[in-house]
């Protein structure tokens, strides 16, 4: 079974910067792929950011992409997102989530373990 524990989180500044944690336990094979993700009230959960450590790959949400940055530790299983230029569009509850294998790293249902959510409020 993997578990998903966040850290991070907090309100800041339009322009400002804010990092995201995510600390994994678990068999390695059931969290091959793993991502970010937000929701925001009102609105469907979207996918942020994810990587697929075993090629090297990264993926971002066009609205994100340049911003953000998702990266790993794999000596201390945590999982990263260093949010920089934050607008208050970003506001939202944000997730990590880990999976074994997928097609669209987009899609929430393809993956298995989520962590509990840290909010991130982002004023003007």
């Amino acid at each position: 079974q993997v578990q998903l524990l966040e850290s991070g989180g907090g309100s800041v500044q339009s322009g400002g910067s804010l990092r995201l944690a995510c600390t994994a336990s678990g068999p390695l094979n059931l969290r091959a792929y793993m991502a970010w993700f937000r929701q925001a009230p009102g609105r469907q959960r979207e996918g942020v950011a994810a990587v697929y450590s075993r090629a090297n790959a990264y993926f971002y949400a066009p609205s994100v992409k340049g911003r953000f940055t998702i990266f790993q530790d794999a000596a201390s299983s945590t999982l990263y997102l260093q949010m920089n230029t934050l607008k208050p569009d970003d506001t939202a509850t944000y997730y990590c989530a880990a999976g074994p294998s997928m097609n669209d790293w987009a899609r929430s249902e393809n993956y298995h373990y989520w962590g509990q959510g840290a909010q991130v409020t982002v004023s003007s």
